[in-house]
């Protein structure tokens, strides 16, 4: 690729895009709750929120100097993000945080370049941030479904035009900030019931020695504090 054609694309990623009516933001919404709260839509859907998960622990792994190893994304909507580093100290705490911290900081950021009328940016960065965690993804289903999203995002880019774009990633987005909100409910569930002993918050209790309901607290306080911001952002608020 030429300068003149590499300055071209930086000018079409850097570019911003004008802002949907606020009407078509709130249908966005309402479809991202939509495929949120029902029990059957939210069994297919999570897999999306699962990526967010393992790839906030992956990427903070990295960040904070471990060794990232291999990343694996199931079927039953689970996950396991393997690194290699210290097994105590502030990059393992700051690794095992990140999972459900993930989902709704990346909708806080995708809120913020909307807002910012970046719709080209968002649909171009989350490509390559699917395509960065595609070559850790180490089981055939992770691959499944980490390319059928970014073929999605792909697809949108390519060969629609502003509008569509503009839904799609407002849809994205509402997903997450939404979608963030739900797994840290479902694990205090879990562990009232007394599952999911190795939890992300099992495991910072016994990191940190601070109780694991604190840590459930701060996954719920990151996920609504998220949602609240990148909703005010989306809505011109």
């Amino acid at each position: 690729m030429d300068s003149t054609a590499a300055t071209d694309l930086w000018d079409r990623v850097l570019a911003t895009q004008p802002d949907p009516k606020t009407w078509l933001v709130v249908v966005t919404a309402v479809v991202a709750l939509a495929v949120v709260v029902p029990r059957g839509a939210w069994l297919i859907s999570r897999n999306a929120v699962t990526i967010a998960h393992e790839g906030g622990h992956g990427l903070v792994a990295l960040l904070s100097g471990r060794r990232l190893e291999s990343i694996r994304l199931h079927s039953d909507t689970s996950g396991l993000t393997v690194s290699r580093g210290k097994p105590t100290g502030l990059g393992m705490i700051l690794t095992a945080a990140a999972g459900y911290s993930a989902p709704s900081l990346l909708g806080l950021g995708g809120a913020w370049l909307l807002a910012a009328g970046h719709i080209t940016a968002l649909l171009w960065g989350a490509t390559a941030l699917l395509a960065a965690l595609l070559l850790m993804v180490r089981n055939a289903f992770g691959v499944l479904t980490v390319v059928l999203s970014g073929t999605a995002f792909v697809l949108v880019s390519w060969l629609t035009g502003p509008a569509v774009q503009a839904l799609f990633a407002y849809g994205v987005v509402w997903f997450l900030l939404l979608g963030g909100v739900r797994p840290a409910f479902e694990l205090q569930a879990k562990r009232r019931h007394g599952g999911a002993p190795d939890s992300d918050a099992d495991q910072l209790a016994r990191l940190t020695h601070l109780p694991a309901g604190i840590w459930l607290g701060f996954f719920h306080v990151v996920s609504l504090c998220a949602l609240t911001g990148g909703g005010r952002w989306l809505l011109g608020l």
